[in-house]
């Protein structure tokens, strides 16, 4: 079998999307320090390089699982792309904690039923996803629940998780990528459905 380090991206995508877990962290090896550059220069703030970087490669992570990789162009700018769109994202929620007034919408738009904060039904419903994906975070090995835990519970930075946990940020982003991974076979195992 061919060494990864000598394979290409290509190949190395390929392999993880079967399977290979190693394969992407060559991948992330390879491309970590020109990604996390290239948000750290646009950010400015570390932390928020941190949050970003972390959420690049989860996205990745997920994008490649899903299938919903295409082959066209580099996977270094495939990257750096979806680095570039959660910036903005970024940006956009900072811009928009300002103050909105009404008189920016009209009557019509404010009585959608999109805006309102749904039904009682809606909130049931949700709350049984919740639940029934706080019960699956059981199943894994303890240092995965604690990153999810603390990340998506405690809303911690994944360097603030690092610190607290005594690791590095490249292993906080592993644990929650085996996390992620275990959990996906998890809601298929037990058949269900989370979305929607």
């Amino acid at each position: 079998m061919k060494n990864l380090s000598t394979s290409t991206d290509y190949e190395l995508v390929e392999l993880y999307e079967n399977g290979n877990d190693n394969a992407f962290d060559e991948l992330l090896q390879r491309h970590q320090s020109y990604v996390y550059s290239y948000i750290l220069f646009l950010v400015k703030e570390e932390d928020v390089a941190d949050d970003i970087f972390q959420e690049t490669f989860t996205r990745a992570i997920m994008a490649i699982r899903s299938h919903k990789y295409q082959t066209t162009g580099k996977f270094s700018a495939w990257l750096i792309r979806i680095a570039h769109n959660l910036i903005i994202d970024s940006t956009r929620e900072t811009e928009s904690g300002m103050l909105v007034t009404q008189e920016k919408f009209s009557p019509i738009i404010l009585n959608d039923i999109r805006l309102s904060e749904g039904g009682i039904e809606t909130n049931i419903i949700e709350q049984q996803k919740a639940d029934q994906l706080r019960k699956l975070l059981d199943y894994l090995p303890e240092v995965q629940r604690e990153v999810v835990l603390l990340r998506f519970y405690e809303d911690l930075s994944f360097k603030e998780i690092a610190e607290k946990t005594g690791v590095s940020i490249n292993t906080s982003l592993g644990r929650m990528r085996y996390a992620l991974i275990n959990l996906r076979k998890l809601v298929q195992q037990h058949n269900l459905a989370l979305v929607g």
